[in-house]
């Protein structure tokens, strides 16, 4: 009774419990449940593949019952019960559970309809051609051994494994307070993901995960489907979590007869049960759940998965499959958590750390497997270079074991007399005849300068990271070419994760703008070209008290910058505008910016970006001038922002866009022009008033002004639709502020200068008239004249009617047209 009393341990049950437990969860986590980083698998399916390896069941050899596979493995690497391998093993066998199969089984292995795999008496089972990858080499030191369970045998930390199946196979797993599910992914896109980690190393640059995305494009499902948006794909992939959406793949197809329509489903999401899902359509078409389906059946086979669900006649096909999608798993969800041992210890991974562990346990595995071939090789040539010594002495050679009384005592003489070692003698006098025949050393020198060859390659790998990384990746590119594949599961976009942009059709349009601020948007191929002196096509419907004021072309993803007589700034993107025909009247510009009452846009500039270096050149009605960065006006809220201060009696006539390096040209209303370097312009803060740019009589007030660069002229078009071009060498360039030179006659029959315009060859005009008429001409068809004369016809006028507005469409807008 005193020696039982003495084994009894006193323990305080709180730290008793903490310690058990949290070596119980250690056992799950490490020993159980996750799987390691470098091979992708968990204990029990390294430990099935290594004893099927054990067991010389590669893809050439014949089955072996799954009986003797589980328990060869319970017996010497797995001591648990035989159900739960073979449940492992049979997992490893099916197509629609592994994207790429490890086991080839032979017999029932279990259905996508939930069926269990047959008795393991009953099922047979090899290694797949993709398995044998993961164990190459093993024999070669590649990896660490430790002792099993009883320590009879040795079994492998980690397979050598030369391709990422972590990523490429999947895994899942609860652990305690931890659970991992990483999808299965396509091995071609995941091993040229490797690639591009390993191309940055040979480059010495960093890998960004961005770049891994770019390549990887997301889950591939052995059962297919399609993933619905990429958001879920890319937080996975850059944090490790991630969910997505997986959709069945269903196609509305015309039954017999042609009056009827049925659903036919083709692919599932991953692990849904097939009957399941057709008993659930069933139970919602029997609870009315779901009205309009006449009949449903499982036509799966071999081939792959066929569900038909026939239609009623007058039942709405889309509308049902939604309603499959929303009330069954043909639309399902999965969580992707990827967590994996590294480095012994759980973490959770993203997908460019999943990839390096990859890398950095193939590193180590060419590194041991080079210097296991060096070590090996190296013994060979030795051995041989002895027998090219006895070959070159054989007489001696022959006398020398002749006369000697033993094996050990010919060794010793044959090493002091030739100076070999003991590896070259024991060679030496285990050599047979035949290894004297031409032939044979003819191969012994040829089997020596391989050697040489490899030793070279081996010391190269060994002592050159570089090169080291090279054979990673041609090896890897090998195993990509030999089961390499197609995606099965299509990406599609969601339509809650689509950009409203992406849908805008990139195209050049023109907006109009009338007096009163009705605006509207329009295709410029609405307007065709025609010859100077036409009628021209109705352009914008106006109220008879209203007026088209403004019209330019730009491209529906550039923004507008809208200024308005009284100084304010606004800001839309082109698309924003909404489109309407060409004789509507458009929209209130009131209801898309907040203007205050009496303010009207006086100036709009369409701008693609913000370039440094660029400004806003304004001009206003009494010839004030003021350039600003456009970085100023770069951030502008729905209220709006001050673009300059104005004066009460003043108002904002337009804004041009320049790079500070330019000539500017300003156009008065009776004619009067002045031309003058920008570089007179200092560049002002956004608030500020501006500086005087032309001086101008009594009653004139300007109407517009340009840039002037290299091959332009200038168009000048009046009220009454006479215009002309004018070489810009004409106008003499004064000093800012002087009251400019004549650039027009204008007369009654002119009338005063409507608009201004630079324009190069290849330039065309639109004109557009107080009706709402619009002309589209070449500009090159417009004669180019002297300064003080009236021009051309170039719209023709009935009375009252005048031009209030005119745009260019310059060249490269032309032909993108």
């Amino acid at each position: 009774m005193e020696n039982q009393t003495d084994k009894i341990i006193t323990r305080n049950i709180e730290e008793e419990m903490k310690t058990s437990y949290i070596d119980y969860a250690m056992s799950v986590i490490v020993a159980r449940a996750l799987p390691d980083a470098r091979d992708g698998l968990k204990p029990v399916h390294r430990r099935i593949l290594y004893s099927m390896n054990e067991l010389n069941l590669d893809p050439t050899k014949a089955y072996k019952k799954s009986a003797r596979i589980t328990g060869d493995t319970m017996g010497k690497y797995h001591p648990h019960g035989n159900l739960a391998i073979y449940d492992a093993m049979v997992r490893m066998a099916q197509d629609f559970s592994l994207r790429y199969p490890l086991v080839d089984g032979h017999g029932n292995f279990g259905s996508m309809d939930g069926d269990r795999a047959a008795a393991e008496r009953y099922t047979e089972a090899r290694l797949s051609r993709i398995a044998m990858e993961m164990l190459n080499d093993i024999e070669k030191d590649t990896v660490d051994f430790i002792p099993n369970y009883d320590g009879e045998f040795e079994e492998p930390t980690v397979l050598p494994s030369k391709f990422p199946n972590l990523l490429v196979n999947g895994s899942s797993g609860i652990a305690v307070g931890m659970a991992t599910n990483i999808p299965p992914h396509n091995l071609s896109e995941v091993i040229d993901g490797a690639a591009k980690l390993i191309d940055d190393r040979l480059a010495d640059r960093e890998t960004d995960v961005e770049d891994i995305i770019q390549i990887i494009k997301g889950p591939d499902f052995p059962t297919g489907g399609t993933i619905l948006g990429t958001s879920g794909i890319k937080d996975a992939y850059r944090t490790g979590r991630g969910k997505i959406a997986l959709r069945a793949d269903a196609a509305i197809e015309p039954m017999d007869k042609g009056s009827r329509e049925m659903i036919v489903v083709t692919e599932l999401p991953y692990q849904v049960n097939k009957a399941r899902l057709v008993e659930k359509i069933g139970e919602l078409v029997r609870d009315k759940k779901i009205d309009g389906i006449t009949d449903l059946r499982d036509e799966s086979d071999r081939n792959g998965v066929r569900i038909v669900i026939e239609l009623r006649k007058d039942a709405n096909a889309n509308v049902i499959l939604n309603q499959l999608y929303k009330f069954t798993q043909m639309q399902d969800s999965v969580g992707i958590i990827m967590l994996a041992l590294a480095g012994g210890e759980p973490a959770v991974l993203n997908i460019k750390e999943l990839l390096e562990q990859f890398v950095g346990h193939q590193k180590e595995v060419v590194t041991r497997r080079s210097r296991f071939d060096l070590i090996k090789a190296e013994k060979r040539a030795h051995i041989i270079e002895g027998y090219f010594i006895a070959l070159d002495n054989i007489d001696e050679v022959i006398a020398i074991i002749r006369a000697s009384a033993d094996t050990p005592e010919a060794k010793e003489r044959l090493a002091e007399r030739f100076g070999l070692t003991e590896e070259q003698v024991s060679a030496i006098v285990d050599m047979r005849l035949r290894t004297l025949t031409g032939l044979e050393r003819g191969r012994l020198q040829q089997e020596y300068g391989e050697l040489a060859e490899l030793i070279k390659e081996l010391r190269g790998i060994l002592e050159n990271e570089k090169r080291l990384y090279e054979v990673i990746r041609e090896e890897l590119l090998i195993i990509k070419s030999k089961y390499g594949d197609e995606r099965r599961t299509k990406i599609a976009h969601d339509e809650g994760e689509i950009n409203y942009e992406d849908l805008i059709d990139d195209e050049t349009s023109v907006i109009t703008l009338t007096h009163m601020n009705y605006i509207k948007r329009q295709p410029l191929s609405v307007y065709k070209l025609q010859n100077r002196g036409g009628k021209g096509v109705i352009g914008m419907g106006t109220r008879e008290e209203d007026a088209v004021k403004d019209m330019f072309v730009c491209n529906t993803h550039h923004f507008i910058l809208f200024f308005t007589n009284r100084g304010r700034v606004f800001r839309l993107k082109a698309y924003e505008v909404p489109e309407a025909g060409r004789a509507a009247k458009g929209t209130n510009i009131v209801n898309l910016l907040n203007l205050d009452g009496g303010e009207k846009v006086a100036a709009v500039i369409p701008i693609d970006e913000y370039v440094t270096g660029d400004y806003l050149l304004m001009a206003t009605r009494l010839g004030v001038v003021k350039k600003t960065s456009a970085g100023a006006y770069e951030n502008i809220k729905k209220a709006g922002l001050r673009a300059l201060n104005i004066r009460e009696d003043d108002e904002l006539i337009s804004v041009i866009r320049t790079d500070g390096n330019k000539e500017i040209f300003i156009a008065t209303k009776l004619g009067m022009g002045i031309r003058f370097g920008e570089d007179e312009l200092r560049p002002l803060g956004r608030a500020a008033a501006g500086v005087i740019g032309i001086r101008m009589n009594e009653n004139d007030y300007v109407v517009g002004a340009g840039t002037i660069e290299e091959d332009m002229k200038i168009l000048l078009v009046s009220e009454k639709g006479y215009g002309k071009r004018t070489d810009y060498g004409e106008f003499r360039l004064q000093g800012r502020g002087g009251k400019g030179t004549r650039i027009y006659k204008t007369t009654e029959k002119t009338g005063p200068i409507a608009g201004v315009m630079l324009t190069r060859e290849g330039d065309e005009l639109m004109i557009i008239n107080s009706e709402g008429v619009i002309i589209r001409i070449e500009t090159a068809k417009i004669s180019t004249i002297g300064r003080v004369t009236q021009g051309v016809k170039l719209i023709s006028l009935d009375e009252s009617v005048t031009v209030v507005s005119i745009a260019k469409i310059t060249a490269e807008e032309v032909a993108n047209e």
